[in-house]
């Protein structure tokens, strides 16, 4: 199918040239951009962009779905990451596919809403007999229409054996390991405009064993996946991995085999001077989470300075629990103003956020095809009118948008793989009324369990 957004007032390409584009046409053809310029062909479908701005599809590096059904819940509130953590995984280990499915709809729809088009998920607690987690979000993806890569997460180490978790979501390293390969072969496709792909990620250095993280990164270099975990998100974890362990968080996962181009960290709050040289020169790339790194009072990610030396920096805005939505347009503003606050003139300006939360996180994916808008990229997009009250001066910088004004509302399309998902602000893929009451009595059981 071809569809031609006709006469667009602003389309801001994030292209290699940093193209911002007035008064221009844009061919979808299936799955893929087709032409950008002054299009003149037959299409099934014209779309009239004469009050528009077009984005490329917004790319979402870390999250933590099923969290979505334990948000604003008041006895955590006020908790930092630690003993977050602790209350939570006594709601987390009733988890269960019903749960997991309706959670993935939920969050992953809010997200398509706000313009995100790829949704990474760090899916890691994994309780006896809960069903096929990793299935039912792979199947909530479909049902939606947004582009998945969904991670087999893991924890194996116990509060009993001096992690956080309680025994009933951990598992052992033979367990994860081979349904890691299963959930590879089952699910994991490379092709080019792929919908969905398979991340190993193990939960984080204090809740798995060195076995685990070194075995872990063999098999993903094997099937030619990537590996992700959260590092450097707290001083809890510093100091938990140097007592553990006599080192740093990075030198630790560095020992394991767990840096290069292939390995995105999330938050990478706490690394030194020299370990964002290292990041650098290996190319390990960052998922910076900002709500969520205020929320929990676990500090400020030195971005700036990841993005002078060429560290490889996506978006992201990290599980609901901890952050409390699934929009990536906040977290673009969020982001603006904590370093302009921190860092002023050094800090990134809307587009740059725009940048990151585009192609940078596309690139930490591991992706070539998504995060931009350009003949033989996917067809990927979102759009916002700007005939609106809301809009008023702030349609004079399309680019810089969302880090200098901030836009509180749905995008108005959405496409993704050249198929329409989102019009007017709601989902045309889903119920959002039927979704709601399923969701409602998922959270039920859950928190009465």
């Amino acid at each position: 199918m071809k569809t031609l957004l006709k006469n667009i007032r602003t389309l801001v390409t994030c292209d290699d040239g940093d193209r911002v584009l007035h008064n221009v046409d844009l061919l979808l053809d299936g799955a893929a951009v087709a032409a950008i310029g002054s299009v003149s062909v037959e299409a099934d479908r014209v779309i009239n962009g004469r009050n528009l701005f077009v984005y490329p599809g917004l790319v979402n590096t870390h999250h933590h779905l099923y969290q979505y059904f334990t948000r604003n819940l008041p006895e955590v509130q006020g908790l930092e990451l630690f003993d977050w953590l602790t209350a939570l995984y006594e709601i987390w280990k009733n988890l269960d596919e019903e749960t997991i499915r309706c959670s993935s709809l939920a969050g992953m729809g809010e997200l398509m809403k706000y313009g995100c088009t790829t949704c990474f998920d760090h899916h890691y607690v994994f309780p006896a007999k809960a069903g096929d987690l990793i299935g039912a979000q792979f199947a909530a993806a479909s049902q939606l229409g947004i582009r998945m890569h969904a991670s087999r997460g893991s924890m194996s180490l116990s509060k009993k054996d001096g992690g956080l978790p309680p025994d009933s979501v951990v598992q052992d390293v033979d367990a994860i390991l081979r349904d890691s390969r299963r959930l590879i072969e089952t699910y994991h496709d490379p092709s080019r405009y792929s919908m969905r792909q398979m991340v190993l990620a193990p939960c984080s250095p204090f809740s798995v064993t060195a076995d685990l993280l070194r075995e872990s990164a063999v098999l993903a270099r094997q099937y030619g996946v990537r590996l992700h975990t959260h590092l450097c998100e707290t001083k809890d974890e510093e100091r938990f991995t140097i007592e553990k362990t006599g080192m740093r968080p990075y030198a630790y996962m560095e020992s394991l085999g767990w840096t290069g181009s292939d390995v995105f960290y999330a938050h990478g709050i706490h690394f030194n001077d020299e370990e964002l040289q290292a990041l650098c020169k290996t190319q390990t790339g960052v998922a910076h989470c900002p709500c969520s790194n205020m929320k929990l009072a676990s500090g400020v990610a030195r971005i700036p300075e990841m993005l002078e030396l060429g560290v490889p920096v996506g978006l992201a805005v990290d599980g609901s629990a901890s952050n409390d939505a699934s929009n990536l347009m906040e977290e673009m503003r969020s982001a603006y103003l904590l370093h302009r606050l921190v860092s002023s003139e050094r800090a990134p300006n809307g587009y740059a956020l725009l940048k990151m939360a585009t192609r940078g996180s596309a690139r930490l994916l591991g992706r070539n095809d998504i995060g931009a808008l350009a003949p033989g990229m996917a067809a990927d997009l979102f759009a916002i009118r700007t005939d609106r009250m809301e809009m008023l001066c702030a349609d004079r910088d399309a680019a810089n948008l969302f880090g200098t004004v901030g836009y509180h509302r749905p995008a108005d399309l959405v496409f993704v793989n050249g198929v329409q998902t989102v019009a007017d602000g709601k989902l045309l893929t889903i119920d959002e009324e039927a979704l709601q009451r399923d969701g409602a009595a998922a959270i039920e059981k859950l928190l009465n369990a």
